[in-house]
């Protein structure tokens, strides 16, 4: 997925991979192989903000279970594939107890390889590609609702909605910008029909053959869909608008981001599917006030709430591991964990091989801000089967 560079400054023990703790504290060694600089920085960033408010919480209260301290190792893959691997060599090789991949399938299947073979347990930091478990190996888990149930709880509402007639635009270029391929399959399986389909480039400012495809329709479609992040999906959105057509867009998480709601009139109406809301109650709306307490700043991006659901996903397996930390028997209780309360949702790996049953949330941009329009977990038989190229 996903967007711009941001300046990242982490204290050095950290960038060393050094933290902290006293030589007979046992603890949980945790090789994060991620993207500290580069396109896919401003996602992984704020994944590493939220895990920075549970780890903190955790090792607050003497470790997981009162025991077992979180010691990190940090390493920045720069956004891509090849040193993603190099990276995840070099922890698994530093005998870490759990690896971290960057929030794209893409790196992430360049790891994944070297943590099954290590049988050291891997989680994408927030990519989202149903098959990256399923190819990379049963070490390998992915933290964020997939792919194709994204598209399928896109495509319930667009039905819901009483669009029959959709058009569809990916990028052939990564396995998350192939998600309105799932929208559909799923979309036809309700009853509708996708009138058109065309592709892109990741980079590319020019839609106007896209658009113009779109005005020349007929029929007209009735929604278009997406997978589209910046600063490609900025850009069909505005020429889009620019040539006078109002179609409702419906767009993925990729877009959950500050400038999807900076883009005025634009981007008035559009809905996109993510992985949470700070209902009032919530443990979301808990999170985001630590957040705030923690940074300064409110929170700007679910990334930092799928961050801190991560280490609770890790604090579960551990615990029901025993407090121990082997590579196999963590991967055992990773895939057998039920209702792990996150700061997004509560979580089940349980015989779903490695992709979490969680719920998709919808929103819609209304005034520039989030309109909740609920949270659907869709039924088995509308998600779409994982495509494993």
């Amino acid at each position: 997925m996903k967007l711009n560079v941001v300046a990242v400054v982490l204290p050095l023990s950290i960038a060393l991979g050094v933290m902290s703790a006293r030589a007979d504290d046992q603890e949980l060694v945790l090789g994060q192989a991620v993207a500290l600089t580069g396109t896919l920085a401003s996602f992984d960033v704020p994944v590493y903000e939220g895990e920075r408010i549970a780890i903190d919480e955790i090792n607050a209260a003497g470790g997981i279970g009162g025991k077992v301290k979180i010691r990190e190792i940090v390493k920045d893959t720069r956004s891509e594939a090849a040193p993603t691997a190099v990276m995840a060599q070099e922890l698994v090789d530093e005998k870490v107890n759990i690896l971290i991949a960057p929030c794209d399938a893409d790196p992430s299947f360049a790891a994944a390889p070297i943590a099954t073979a290590a049988q050291i347990p891997m989680f994408s930091s927030c990519g989202s590609s149903p098959g990256l478990s399923l190819i990379g190996g049963d070490f390998v888990f992915i933290n964020y609702p997939a792919d194709n149930v994204q598209a399928a709880v896109a495509a319930q509402y667009a039905y819901q909605q009483g669009y029959r007639a959709a058009y569809v635009l990916y990028s052939p270029d990564t396995q998350y910008t192939t998600m309105p391929l799932y929208f559909a399959e799923a979309f036809k399986s309700l009853g509708g029909s996708v009138v058109a389909e065309s592709t892109y480039q990741l980079g590319q400012q020019d839609f106007s053959a896209e658009v113009t495809k779109i005005k020349s329709l007929n029929p007209a479609p009735d929604v278009i869909y997406t997978s589209a992040y910046e600063p490609d999906f900025p850009s069909f959105l505005r020429q889009l608008r620019g040539t006078g057509i109002n179609t409702p867009v419906i767009g993925s998480d990729g877009i959950d981001t500050p400038t999807t709601f900076s883009l005025g009139a634009v981007g008035e109406g559009l809905v996109f599917t993510t992985a949470g809301h700070p209902v009032p109650g919530s443990e979301m709306e808990k999170f985001m006030a630590k957040y705030q307490t923690r940074y300064g700043h409110p929170s700007q991006t679910i990334y930092n709430a799928v961050g801190y659901d991560l280490i609770k996903v890790i604090e579960a397996a551990v615990i029901a591991n025993g407090l121990k930390t082997d590579g196999v028997g963590l991967r055992d209780a990773i895939a057998n964990l039920e209702n792990v309360q996150g700061a997004t949702a509560k979580i089940t790996y349980k015989g779903a091989h490695g992709v979490p049953i969680r719920p998709g949330f919808l929103i819609r941009v209304k005034d520039g801000k989030r309109e909740f329009l609920g949270s659907v977990l869709p039924d088995p038989s509308l998600i779409p089967k994982p495509r494993l190229q």
